[in-house]
């Protein structure tokens, strides 16, 4: 493995959740693999469980660490070819790119959508210069369409909290403030399509997600009809994808939010979120704080999907 964007990179799911367990018991048994060798952490947007749990999991594994937050402690930098850059922009990424593998062996990259050009997004840009320019294995830290680390840990979390061998698995649209990227949504879908799960979608009309990621799983747009004998609920807000409403708000209907009631339909059901969370929007304050939350041991598996990853990408490279 030389990128982790998909599910795909990491091969049979059942095995990279065997291995994430057994890197859990022992995460401080590969130490050997990361001597001598640095971790760049490149953020271009804010982070807190990400920014953590990558560094601790190259800490882990005997790396040295090294941050960038791009917009605050590095010089504005452009993306685009062919721009004359008489702006407030200093530096070209493509001349960034090289100069930041020149100090070390590891890259993640945290890169959002910005709602301004579809394809700019979805082509994945800012990431795949990264892979073409930089000459050193990389993964996504969630960029514009994807966050695999998210995804791997909610499905090592499932794995750790499942009663049947195949749970049902839901994802359900929920509201927001703001509009929000397909990242997470693209990215559990993606990895639950891959897993041995009974996975449904749920979501208003008009939030349909690519159907790249989608790929023929039940897609139900009758939230309560979605959640009936749900082992775990994922709740995630999305802003539409489809055009011509890309990037957009078109609904905030506080009815699909996660309240105890919505929660009574599943079977027991598991409650979960990336985080951050905005409480009694997504979820009512009595869900998110039960005995049924995972939202906590989690974002902890953070750091175990982010060292198994690392853990490949040093094994396999060096």
């Amino acid at each position: 493995m030389r990128t982790l964007m998909t599910a795909h990179d990491l091969g049979d799911l059942n095995k990279a959740v065997q291995e994430a367990l057994e890197v859990k018991k022992n995460r401080y048994g590969y130490k050997h693999l990361g001597e001598n060798k640095t971790l760049l952490c490149v953020f271009f947007n804010n982070s807190l469980r990400t920014r953590l749990s990558t560094q601790k999991a190259g800490m882990n594994l005997g790396m040295n660490t090294i941050v960038l937050d791009v917009n605050q402690g590095a010089w504005k930098l452009e993306t685009e070819r062919g721009v004359i850059m008489d702006g407030d922009k200093s530096e070209h990424l493509l001349e960034a790119i090289p100069v930041m593998a020149s100090f070390c062996d590891i890259i993640g990259v945290r890169s959002f959508a910005r709602f301004e050009n579809k394809a700019f997004d979805y082509e994945e840009t800012i990431l795949n210069q990264f892979i073409k320019y930089s000459g050193k294995p990389v993964f996504s830290m969630e960029s514009a369409t994807v966050h695999p680390l998210q995804a791997f840990a909610d499905l090592i979390t499932i794995e750790e909290h499942k009663k049947v061998a195949r749970p049902k698995v839901v994802l359900t649209w929920a509201p927001h403030p703001r509009a929000l990227p397909q990242a997470v949504p693209n990215s559990f879908a993606d990895f639950m399509n891959e897993a041995n799960v009974d996975f449904v979608i749920t979501h208003p009309k008009g939030y349909e997600l690519d159907e790249k990621f989608v790929r023929g799983a039940k897609v139900e747009y009758d939230q309560d009809k979605a959640l009936e004998g749900a082992d775990f609920v994922y709740a995630k807000n999305w802003s539409a994808y489809q055009d011509p409403n890309y990037g957009q708000i078109i609904s905030k209907d506080m009815n699909w939010t996660i309240s105890t009631e919505k929660m009574a339909l599943t079977n027991n059901g598991k409650f979960m979120h990336c985080l951050p969370v905005r409480r009694n929007m997504i979820v009512t304050d009595d869900v998110i704080e039960s005995a049924n939350s995972l939202v906590i041991p989690e974002a902890a598996n953070r750091e175990i999907s982010a060292e198994t990853v690392i853990k490949r990408l040093l094994e396999d490279n060096f």
